[in-house]
This record gives C-alpha cells, sequence and structure tokens, in this order.
C-alpha cells in the first residue's frame, strides 16, 4: 500500500466523490493465437477516468500462463499485481483474492486517492463452481470514514439473492449505521432484480432522477444493452452518472466503466 499524495491533482471538488466501477475481464481480450493484452491500455482508461476511488472486479494478481503468453517486455505481462500496476501515480491499493485457478488467481480491488484503513474480505461463494467474495476497505476522505465494498456477484438470480442476504448481514456485523457506505461492483443482474433488495436494508442505487435506464448500461462493451455494473450508497447523493463509451472501451474490456459523483446528503 502506497502514500496518497495525489489531492492536488482532482479535476473536480474535493466536496464531491468520484468513483468508478470496472470489470477488467483479468485484463486479457480474445482467444487463442488472437488473445491480446489489454492490462496497458487499462491503465491509461483508469488514469484518464480521473476518480478518487476505482472499484475493480477480475484482477490478476498472478497468473503464470498469461505471464508465458505474453512475455515480459515493456508492452508484455507486468510484474507487479495487476492492480499495482493499473493504480495512477500516489494511489492506494487494496487487493484481496477471491478464485484461485490452476494457472494463478484472481479477485477485487480497490484503487484509492485517499487513504485506506482497514482492509478485509468476506467470502459469498454459493457453490464451488463461482468463487466469489466481498473486499471491504475503509477509506478517509475529507476527514469522514467511507466504507467502501467491491462486490463481485454468480451467474445464477438464486445465487445473487443469497448474495445479496449475505451482504447485508456483513453490512450489519461489520459498517456501523451511521457511517457512509458505497457498494459496487459486477452484479450479473440481467433482469433488474436486486435494487429492491438492496433498498431493503438502506442502500440507494447511484443515479439522478429522470435519467433514462439505458443511460447506465455496461454490457457488453461494444452494444451495452445490461446495467450489470452497479453503485449502490447510503449517506451519500448521487449529482451524475456516466459510462465511458467509444471503441477504445469497448476493446478494453467486455464491461464499460460505471462512474458517479456523490456528495454528502
Amino acid at each position: 500500500m502506497r502514500s496518497t499524495h495525489a489531492h492536488s491533482t482532482m479535476q473536480h471538488p474535493s466536496d464531491v466523490l468520484r468513483v468508478a466501477t470496472y470489470n477488467i475481464h483479468k485484463g486479457v481480450r480474445g482467444v487463442g493465437p488472437r488473445k491480446r493484452l489489454e492490462i496497458h491500455n487499462l491503465a491509461l482508461g483508469i488514469e484518464a477516468l480521473d476518480t478518487d476511488l476505482v472499484f475493480l472486479q477480475e484482477v490478476r494478481s498472478l497468473n503464470r500462463a498469461e505471464a508465458k503468453f505474453f512475455p515480459d517486455t515493456h508492452i508484455g505481462w507486468p510484474r507487479m499485481p495487476q492492480a499495482d500496476y493499473l493504480a495512477p501515480e500516489g494511489y492506494d491499493v487494496a487487493y484481496r483474492t477471491n478464485a484461485t485457478t490452476r494457472h494463478g488467481e484472481h479477485g477485487n480491488a480497490l484503487l484509492s486517492r485517499w487513504p485506506l484503513g482497514d482492509i478485509g474480505h468476506h467470502d459469498v461463494s454459493d457453490h464451488r463452481f463461482e468463487q466469489r467474495g466481498l473486499l471491504h476497505v475503509t477509506v478517509h476522505w475529507n476527514g469522514v470514514l467511507v466504507h467502501a465494498i467491491v462486490a463481485h456477484f454468480g451467474l445464477m438470480h438464486a445465487s445473487r439473492v443469497r448474495q445479496v442476504e449475505r451482504l447485508a448481514r456483513f453490512i450489519e456485523a461489520e459498517v456501523p449505521k451511521d457511517e457512509l457506505l458505497i457498494v459496487a461492483g459486477d452484479f450479473n443482474d440481467w433482469g433488474q432484480k436486486l435494487d429492491q433488495l438492496m433498498h431493503g436494508f438502506k442502500l440507494q442505487r447511484a443515479r439522478v432522477d429522470g435519467d433514462p435506464p439505458a443511460r447506465f448500461n455496461t454490457f457488453p462493451s461494444r452494444l451495452p444493452v445490461f446495467s450489470m455494473d452497479r453503485i449502490y450508497m447510503r449517506g451519500l447523493r448521487c449529482l451524475s452518472t456516466s459510462v465511458p463509451r467509444g471503441a477504445a472501451w469497448a476493446r478494453m474490456s467486455d464491461h464499460l466503466p460505471l462512474v458517479a459523483e456523490l456528495a454528502l446528503e
């Protein structure tokens, strides 16, 4: 974890908390001989977002097969874990593993312009074929403590419902009711069914009244028709949302990032 000295580089007011959630598809696109490494472009894209917090999913700390496929040159597989490589200069980094695979592992990460406190991980796997977890980090923002939870939910609706219930129990146990909370990530919620469940334990989706639903579509990145990447909040209000679009963003991952600007209620 590194010290944070980037506050002066912000392009938005310091009383606005600008956050993004992004599933980076492990920094690689394509299969077989056409497989290409996108981690270097992702680093440039994340820096360009100019966010205070970046909630990342499908982040690799280690993968021996990919490191062998992409030789270690200045455009090859980074020598450091992906979360550290993606962090803009001066940002703090938190990472925890969700899944262990034959060649390595991957999980969730938080990149922060503001200093980090405690870092924890909570397993919410619903069955042995999908290893899922919550990354819980406290962030010291403008003298206020913000609880940040990075989530990546399962592919089956029944699993996601159970994971929401586990999330609710985790928040009840670990996050004081009077403290700020942001839960963001890839919820795989094709049918838009989780908002009501999240609302049941006081989490509101980050959106502005009147925004058309398609504004939040992030998947698939080339023709986004699903809003699977979400930002939920407690104790904050949403000032704006945006989804960067275009050929460069469509190339880097199968998801687009979702960005929101938040402020104290």
